[in-house]
């Protein structure tokens, strides 16, 4: 027995038009009553189609500037009668009511409403009502109602009212499950919009909890609810064999995935994962002109320069070797004297919010292959997210803004007092290594990184890393000699300071916290060198 039921009767209530003169075609073909509201009634009609419009069904104008149209009876009643059950039916012919074999609804454009930046007036207007409810109402009774949300099925319905045939049963309850999806999506948007713009103000009482659950409630709330659109299907994910995708927060028009591709071959999976480690590299430095160079989601070089091309001459520096095929992020304008300096060097991903239009032109035509990625300022995130099996970790952002971040708070424990450019290297390996993979050794000197130990399982293998890396890829130069080293955690024991102690290092700065710091701060002692604990520190898995 067949499911498939013909559309012979039609609602249509779609704010974007674009495509809808396939469906006219399709329903002046078939003879299709239509029923429609406000400006799609008239271009439809204007197509030829016979509409009635939906205040000739309701008889009832529409009212309130069209926030009621759609909202009665004799529309609703038309979308949830189940046709397959009799008394659903008989109701129908009681009331004297036309049931609808065809719900086609697109919603007001709420994400775009917000996105063009207008006030909050107009914003609260474009939060459809009556269309989600069309949507779920059809889509709930998939059993008898095909409802179509997707411009891109105009054709497939065009094709099924044209030759009789409409939809199986299957076919309605997958049109019904992307439905659902779209309005779920609809929502999510306007509650990441409220929670935005709609605070939980002081005047509201929490219920008799404690203060500090009340906060962690506003902060993280009992449930979260996001959506992305996808941008873009990608060539692969992570390994060959693996499928990819880029999806993006609708409010959201200057985050890093909606970066202005220039020049280059289109951004693969790992080019994302690279470029946003680099990207929020350079922005941990805010306010002074910074480089980074990433490879595989880690630093390789990383510097703040009085130019650009400094900068980056200080941070390719660090590793040339580990540079090549890397990622280069800058925080300012790339010049032409950068982008010279770039144009020798294997690079897959260039990415700054601006570029020089002569600078622009030689990676363009010197390395057609380069990805060139111009993206805005990056506001500052509060939150971060990341998925586990079953479920999401939520965490405020590591934005280096502790109290122990600051070199004021820092304690000294060993040696003398930094001079002004000893501390000015220290703030920046302390500020650099929040990027760094922990396990996390960095050794910085001219406020460049010059030796990155990252992702080990313990601590002396990194220190040993940094050590080796600093002293090995500058021609052997030693590089560890006079410099400064920061550690993202306590020295569990002496022996990874007391690796960098031997490899010449003048200062450190650390959290602290060991039980055996008191061995760790000797050690220091012993060989003059100057210690700072901050009492913060700066994993990064």
């Amino acid at each position: 027995m067949t499911t498939n039921r013909p559309l012979r009767r039609a609602l249509v209530s779609v704010f974007h038009k674009e495509g809808i003169e396939v469906l006219a075609k399709a329903f002046i073909a078939a003879g299709t009553e239509v029923v429609s509201t406000g400006s799609p009634a008239h271009r439809l009609a204007e197509l030829g189609v016979n509409v009635t419009e939906v205040s000739q069904v309701t008889g009832f104008p529409e009212c309130l500037d069209g926030r009621v149209k759609t909202l009665d009876p004799h529309i609703h009643a038309g979308i949830l009668a189940d046709m397959t059950n009799a008394d659903h039916a008989a109701q129908l012919e009681q009331f004297g009511i036309k049931p609808f074999d065809l719900v086609v609804v697109n919603l007001y454009p709420f994400a775009d409403t917000v996105r063009s930046g207008a006030d909050k007036d107009a914003i609260i207007e474009k939060i459809d009502i009556g269309g989600p409810s069309m949507v779920r109402g059809a889509a709930k009774n998939s059993a008898t109602v095909a409802i179509v949300t997707d411009p891109a099925d105009y054709a497939l319905v065009a094709a099924r009212i044209e030759n009789g045939q409409g939809f199986s049963l299957e076919e309605r309850r997958w049109l019904a499950g992307k439905a659902f999806a779209h309005t779920a999506a609809y929502d999510a948007t306007i509650n990441e919009w409220t929670s935005a713009n709609w605070t939980k103000p002081a005047t509201i009482a929490s219920d008799g909890a404690p203060q500090d659950e009340a906060q962690d409630t506003d902060t993280f709330p009992a449930t979260f609810t996001r959506t992305w659109d996808r941008a873009r299907v990608l060539r692969y994910g992570e390994n060959p064999h693996q499928q990819a995708a880029l999806y993006t927060d609708p409010l959201d028009t200057a985050g890093f995935a909606h970066a202005e591709q220039l020049g280059g071959k289109p951004m693969s999976y790992n080019n994302y994962v690279d470029a946003d480690a680099a990207w929020r590299a350079v922005w941990d430095f805010r306010g002074q002109i910074a480089v980074a160079v990433v490879k595989h989601n880690n630093p390789c070089g990383l510097a703040i320069g009085q130019t650009v091309a400094e900068a980056h001459r200080k941070a390719h520096a660090c590793d040339p070797m580990s540079a090549y095929g890397g990622v280069i992020a800058a925080n300012s304008t790339v010049t032409m004297e950068m982008a010279e300096q770039v144009r020798p060097i294997f690079t897959e991903v260039i990415v700054a919010p601006d570029y020089e239009p002569a600078a622009l032109e030689l990676l363009q035509t010197k390395k057609k292959n380069l990805r060139i990625l111009k993206v805005a300022e990056p506001a500052i995130n509060a939150q971060q997210f990341r998925q586990i099996d079953g479920g999401l970790l939520m965490q405020s952002t590591d934005l280096i803004d502790a109290e122990g971040d600051d070199p004021k708070t820092w304690t000294l424990v060993a040696g003398e007092p930094a001079d002004e450019a000893t501390l000015k290297d220290l703030e920046f390996a302390w500020r650099a290594i929040r990027c760094v993979k922990s396990n996390a050794i960095l050794i910085a000197q001219d406020e460049a990184t010059v030796g990155i130990g990252m992702g080990q399982v313990n601590r002396v293998d990194s220190a040993n890393l940094a050590v080796e890396r600093a002293n090995t890829l500058d021609e052997g130069r030693n590089r560890t000699q006079g410099a400064v080293a920061a550690s993202d955690a306590f020295f569990p024991f002496a022996d990874g300071a007391q690796i960098l102690i031997d490899a010449g290092v003048k200062a450190i700065v650390q959290p602290g916290g060991s039980i055996r710091d008191e061995e760790v701060f000797e050690a220091a002692r012993q060989a003059g060198v100057t210690m700072y604990t901050t009492g913060t520190r700066h994993f990064f898995h």
